[in-house]
């Protein structure tokens, strides 16, 4: 599988930003799409993620109620809307495919390449 991310960039404290990782090759083991982000000098940690044909969500308790993951099979996408930004949320943010449902990111399979989200205070 090969994933792309785009959509960060530099927003103001409770502002909005809506990220998007374009999805291609999907396999039998991308069941799960996911969002993973990581800032500096921390570990990548999970975000959200998705159940590709089912499309159950799982959230971070840190976002849970301003973030929402979505995915269009249509498009081949996996969305992240984010909304009521905070600082804390800066990171550099991933999109990974996993075949089970993961929490870390030892579990995850195929990784996009980063895009940046910057939040001012």
């Amino acid at each position: 599988v090969q994933l792309q991310a785009s959509g960060g960039g530099l927003v103001q404290a409770g502002g909005s930003l809506r990220l998007s990782c374009a999805v291609s090759g999907l396999t039998t083991s991308d069941n799960v799409m996911n969002w993973f982000r990581q800032s500096s000098g921390k570990e990548r940690e999970f975000v959200a993620g998705i159940i590709w044909r089912e499309g159950k969500k799982r959230y971070a308790d840190s976002v849970q109620g301003r973030f929402t993951i979505s995915r269009d099979a249509a498009k081949m996408t996996v969305d992240l809307q984010m909304n009521s930004l905070k600082p804390e949320d800066t990171a550099v943010y991933f999109c990974a495919s996993s075949a089970t449902v993961i929490r870390t990111a030892t579990g995850a399979g195929s990784w996009g390449q980063g895009t940046q989200v910057t939040v001012s205070s």
